[in-house]
């Protein structure tokens, strides 16, 4: 019935910074910008941003990676210690530094855009083969 997710789409506070933070700072290529809406070159799955959002009166009391009903946006890399540091170098916000997930086969970094969307990124991690 489905074949891939066709895009994803974040809903901003301010289009502008938001188009600064994913092209400029993660290094996104842009494919198209306008007030409302916005996509990014991101292969098959189009990575799109929509303007209006509106910024909550206070901020969620706890993990943003684990607010219920919301989601993130995950990026595999080849090596997630040299993405930390070049993406922290660039001024950007990390709420997880690598960290390796027992069990899961992957070390992860989490950031979070300028609204607080978190933002996985993991490198494939050998697994030991079971006995």
């Amino acid at each position: 019935m489905f074949k891939q997710v066709d895009y994803t789409m974040v809903v901003v506070s301010d289009m502008n910074r938001s188009v600064e933070f994913y092209r400029d700072q993660l290094g996104i290529p842009l494919k198209f910008q306008s007030p409302d809406w916005t996509e990014f070159q991101t292969g098959t799955t189009t990575l799109a941003l929509h303007g209006g959002g509106v910024v909550p009166a206070t901020p969620p009391a706890a993990d943003p990676t684990k607010q219920a009903g919301s989601c993130s946006i995950g990026f595999n890399v080849a090596d997630v210690d040299k993405t930390y540091e070049e993406l922290k170098a660039k001024g950007i916000r990390f709420v997880m530094p690598p960290t390796q997930r027992e069990g899961e086969g992957i070390k992860l970094a989490v950031c979070i855009d300028p609204d607080g969307l978190p933002i996985a990124f993991a490198q494939t991690i050998e697994q030991p083969a079971a006995n």
